[in-house]
């Protein structure tokens, strides 16, 4: 099967795709919009909550969840199972299937050396690749067969 060169705006153009979430019982009923996090959302949330779990899951909502949008103050106010089901819905809509205690540990160096390969393998600057959700991320480090020089 031959590859085919993406654009950058293909590329990005996963970052800005929506996922409608159904609440479940128990709490409020309803659905909420959420996007996907991307790379620069994650640098910002590890780098701004600097360890504190609770501080990190509200910063996640908060830049993720679309409809209805809530501030970070509001999102650290919603009941803890409620926000447990929105930071899982986020994760897995945003390809992050690790425990969120270490998140920023597995982003920060990996993500320095997955734009290095990026870089090389496609000619994408930083910014392009900061644009990018995780998921992405992954998935083209697996097209180049380079993903366990990151790991």
């Amino acid at each position: 099967m031959a590859r085919t060169a993406l654009t950058a705006e293909e590329l990005l153009a996963g970052s800005a795709l929506t996922h409608e979430v159904t609440l479940p019982p128990g709490g409020p009923a309803g659905t909420v919009t959420i996007r996907p996090l991307t790379v620069r959302d994650v640098q910002l949330v590890a780098h701004a909550a600097a360890g504190d779990r609770e501080l990190a899951a509200g910063l996640m909502i908060a830049r993720a969840l679309v409809e209805p949008a809530l501030t970070a103050e509001q999102a650290g106010r919603l009941p803890a199972g409620l926000a447990r089901v929105l930071v899982d819905a986020i994760n897995e809509l945003s390809g992050i299937e690790t425990p969120r205690d270490r998140l920023a540990e597995l982003v920060q160096a990996p993500l320095a050396k997955a734009c290095f390969v990026l870089a090389e393998e496609f000619g994408w600057t930083a910014e392009d690749v900061a644009g990018m959700t995780i998921g992405q991320i992954l998935m083209y480090l697996e097209m180049t067969g380079r993903a366990a020089e990151v790991a």
